[in-house]
């Protein structure tokens, strides 16, 4: 903390609002010697603290994969004195960017970051090696790296150089916010978003087939910020047939640093090479398919510019999907964005690959001949019936958003 006057001019966080302690960097703790109950206070402060770094952390969101999000904070004698947030790959990690904004207000610091900082040298050198140097004396972590190169490494180390470490803080919130990646890290597949836009009855086309558009222009910008926030955006055969689509991002706020991998599933050729969906000027395209498709359909998918993988044929019909997620994993993608239709994204919840529902709930009827959003068998009794976990609801123009996670862990997230 500074000395003299500029001391005597700041305003303890402690008296100013939640809102207003976390957007306000210039905001301070006032040193825990100074307030009463000192626990209790220590435990706010942290919370508080890792709010703070976890808000950082989303800020690189977009531009991190397969890297996480992590964002960092250093704090001394109350005071915020270095933030940071990944860079893109091969750059600086959140705790690194951090030190250097503290400089040497580092010593004799508290670090506040959302996941294990690493031990082991990468593209960049050990962070815990940076933290040791710079003198942080207390590393707070949201979460231990799932990763197997890290996973407990960092804190063992950072603890044998004399360095306090304190594990959970934000636990939960650090989940969420960086769940595609853990699942990633975990499960060796791609965290697995499946997008609808329905009708108040349940439909996401009319009964010729038309969709566009059920929802409004509000819920298809905020459509396009996902977009942004995913590596692939996904769909079947017959919604590329169907619409005919660009799978790029355009409308969402901020930057986007790189147009998402356009992802085609298409089992046996039906989609022939042509139409924005094959244009490489738009963003990248790949074709994932089977051994059954003909060698003509793949020569001309390759020819078009796009990518082709094959995986195993799904039971009945289709491609493996948890095959296809494990590839994308493969390439990096940390988040699918699935835009598909009923049967692929009905396959998905059927399969228990589906990580999150976001729907868009649109204030339209379109009655008994619309299509259905989801095409799954479901259960025969209602007692049976899965309950999804509402995880968030907003207002978007006139339409709704609805944000579920599935009840348990599901068949394709199994340890």
């Amino acid at each position: 903390m500074g000395e003299g006057a500029d001391q005597d001019r700041r305003r303890p966080c402690a008296d100013v609002s939640p809102a207003r302690r976390r957007c306000d960097p210039s905001c301070t703790l006032e040193p825990e010697a100074t307030r009463g109950d000192g626990a209790a206070r220590q435990v706010a402060a942290d919370t508080e603290l890792m709010d703070r770094a976890l808000a950082r952390g989303e800020t690189a969101r977009r531009r991190t994969a397969p890297n996480p999000w992590v964002g960092a904070v250093v704090v001394r004698d109350g005071e915020i004195v270095g933030q940071g947030a990944t860079h893109p790959p091969g750059g600086a990690h959140a705790e690194i960017e951090a030190l250097r904004e503290a400089g040497d207000r580092a010593l004799g610091a508290t670090m506040y970051t959302t996941l294990e900082p690493c031990a082991h040298q990468g593209r960049t050198g050990p962070c815990v090696v940076a933290l040791a140097e710079a003198g942080v004396t207390r590393v707070v972590v949201a979460l231990e790296d799932p990763d197997p190169q890290v996973t407990g490494r960092g804190i063992a180390q950072l603890r044998d150089l004399g360095v306090i470490v304190d594990v959970g803080v934000g636990a939960d919130a650090a989940a969420r916010s960086l769940a595609p990646y853990l699942v990633h890290r975990r499960l060796g597949r791609a965290f697995t978003v499946v997008k609808t836009a329905m009708s108040l009855d349940g439909r996401i086309a009319a009964r010729d087939g038309s969709s566009q558009w059920i929802t409004g222009a509000a819920s298809r910008a905020d459509a396009h910020r996902l977009r942004a926030e995913s590596q692939a955006i996904v769909i079947g055969a017959g919604t590329a047939l169907a619409d005919r689509p660009r799978l790029t991002v355009r409308d969402a706020d901020g930057p986007v640093h790189s147009q998402p991998l356009r992802v085609l599933l298409d089992a046996s050729g039906r989609v022939p090479a042509e139409g924005p969906l094959f244009d490489p000027e738009l963003a990248p395209t790949l074709v994932v398919t089977t051994d059954a498709v003909a060698d003509d359909a793949q020569r001309a998918w390759l020819a078009a510019g796009a990518k082709v993988l094959t995986v195993p044929a799904a039971t009945g019909a289709g491609v493996d999907l948890t095959a296809t997620l494990e590839v994308l994993a493969g390439l990096g993608v940390l988040q699918a964005l699935v835009e598909g239709g009923a049967a692929l994204s009905g396959s998905l919840v059927e399969g228990g690959l589906a990580d999150r529902l976001v729907t868009y709930v649109a204030p339209t009827v379109l009655g008994r001949d619309g299509r259905p959003a989801l095409d799954l068998a479901g259960p025969a009794r209602i007692a049976d019936a899965a309950r999804w976990h509402l995880v968030d609801v907003a207002r978007v123009g006139t339409d709704v958003r609805l944000d579920y996670e599935p009840p348990a862990p599901s068949r394709g997230s199994a340890g």
